[in-house]
C-alpha cells in the first residue's frame, strides 16, 4: 500500500499540514527569521523581476563577446537609460495629473456624495425594481462610507510603503548584480547535494522554474505595457481628463490575472461620470476593446502556451491567494502555482520513467 501514488500523496498533504500547523505553534520562535524575511522580500522580488527583464540583453551582449562585467555594467546604464527616459517623458505630466487630482479631490468627493443623494432620493420612483435588489442597493449605499474610509486607509498605507520601499529599493542593485553574476551556479550548487537521477532530475526541474518565471515575468509585464498604452491612446483620445494616471494605474492593475482590468476600470469610470456621463460609455467601450485584443491577440503570441492555466483555476488561485496573503496573494499566486505545477509535471515524469524502465526490465 504504501507504493500507491494515493497514499504518497496523502501522506505527503498530512505531512504539509502537521508542519504547517506546528510552525504556527512556534511561530513566535521564528520571529526575527520572519523579520529578515520581510524586509529582503521586496527588495530580492524587484531584483528577481529585474533580472529576467534583463537577462536577454545580457545574453545577447555576451553572445557578442562582451566579458560578463561590462554585460552587467551595460545592463545598469541601460536600466539607468530607460528610467530616465521615462521620467522625462511621462514625469512632468503624471506630476500635473496627479496634483490637479489632489487638488480636486474634495469636489469629486462631493460629486459622488451629491450623487449618492440623488440615488437615495430617486430609488423608491422605481417601482419595478424587486425588492431584494432594494435591499441591496440600500446595503450599498450604506456601506460608501466605510469603503471610503477603508480606501482612505489603504491610500495612506500605500503612501507609507513607498517611503519605506525607496529606502529599501537600495538593496535591488545588490540583488540584481549578484543575480547577472552567479544565476548559472544556482542549479548546480543545489544538484551538488545529489547524485545520479536525482541529481538530473534536480537540475531538469529547476531548469523548468526558471524558464516558467521567465516567460511568466517578461510576458505579463509587456502586455500589461501595451495595453497601457492602448488604455492611454484612447483614454486621451476621449478627452478624459487624467488619461495618464488612469492609463498608469490600468497597466499596473494589469498584472493582476483576470481581476486586474476590472479594478482598473471603476476608477476610470467614475472620473468620466464626473467629467461627462457619456464618456463613460467610451471608457467602458475602450477597456472591452483593449482586453479583447489583449486576450485573442497579445497574450496568446506574447506568452503562448507556456503557463497552461485554465482560467477557471486562475480566478481560483486569485481568490484563494486573496483570502491567505492579500494583494501579494493576489499577484504572486499564478506565477507560485505554476512553479508548483511544473514540479509536480516533474515528479509525475519521473514517476512514469521508473514505471516504464522496471516494466521493460521484466
Amino acid at each position: 500500500m504504501t507504493k500507491k501514488l494515493w497514499f504518497q500523496v496523502g501522506t505527503a498533504i498530512l505531512l504539509t499540514l502537521l508542519i504547517i500547523f506546528m510552525f504556527m505553534k512556534v511561530k513566535s520562535l521564528f520571529s526575527p527569521i520572519v523579520i529578515i524575511g520581510q524586509t529582503i522580500f521586496m527588495p530580492l522580488l524587484i531584483g528577481g523581476v529585474l533580472f529576467y527583464l534583463s537577462q536577454p540583453l545580457q545574453k545577447w551582449l555576451e553572445s557578442r563577446k562582451f566579458p560578463r562585467w561590462a554585460s552587467i555594467l551595460s545592463v545598469f546604464i541601460a536600466i539607468g537609460l530607460l528610467g530616465w527616459g521615462f521620467y522625462a517623458l511621462v514625469g512632468p505630466p503624471l506630476t500635473k495629473q496627479v496634483n490637479l487630482l489632489v487638488k480636486n479631490t474634495p469636489e469629486i468627493v462631493k460629486e459622488i456624495e451629491d450623487f449618492t443623494t440623488y440615488t437615495l432620493s430617486q430609488k423608491e420612483r422605481i417601482p419595478e425594481i424587486p425588492e431584494s435588489l432594494k435591499k441591496t442597493i440600500d446595503g450599498a449605499i450604506a456601506k460608501i462610507d466605510t469603503i471610503a474610509v477603508a480606501a482612505g486607509g489603504l491610500l495612506i498605507k500605500f503612501i507609507q510603503n513607498v517611503f519605506q520601499g525607496v529606502f529599501l529599493l537600495v538593496l535591488v542593485p545588490f540583488f540584481l548584480v549578484y543575480m547577472l553574476k552567479d544565476h548559472e551556479r544556482f542549479a548546480p550548487f543545489v544538484a551538488q547535494f545529489f547524485k545520479g537521477d536525482k541529481k538530473i532530475w534536480i537540475r531538469k526541474t529547476l531548469a523548468d522554474i526558471d524558464d516558467t518565471l521567465r516567460a511568466y515575468i517578461q510576458g505579463q509585464l509587456f502586455v500589461s505595457f501595451l495595453v497601457g498604452l492602448m488604455l492611454f491612446t484612447g483614454y486621451f483620445a476621449i478627452g478624459l481628463e487624467y488619461a495618464l494616471l488612469l492609463a498608469l494605474f490600468g497597466m499596473i492593475m494589469n498584472v493582476i490575472p483576470f481581476l486586474g482590468p476590472y479594478i482598473a476600470l471603476v476608477p476610470a469610470l467614475i472620473m468620466a461620470l464626473i467629467q461627462e456621463p457619456r464618456l463613460a460609455i467610451y471608457v467602458a467601450i475602450i477597456m472591452l476593446v483593449s482586453q479583447q485584443i489583449e486576450s485573442n491577440f497579445i497574450t496568446p503570441n506574447v506568452m503562448g502556451k507556456s503557463l497552461d492555466i485554465h482560467p477557471l483555476t486562475v480566478i481560483t488561485i486569485i481568490l484563494a491567494g486573496g483570502n491567505i496573503a492579500g494583494l501579494w496573494g493576489i499577484i504572486l499566486g499564478v506565477p507560485t502555482y505554476a512553479i508548483v505545477k511544473s514540479i509536480l509535471k516533474n515528479i509525475y515524469a519521473q514517476r512514469e520513467e521508473i514505471k516504464d524502465t522496471a516494466t521493460k526490465s521484466v
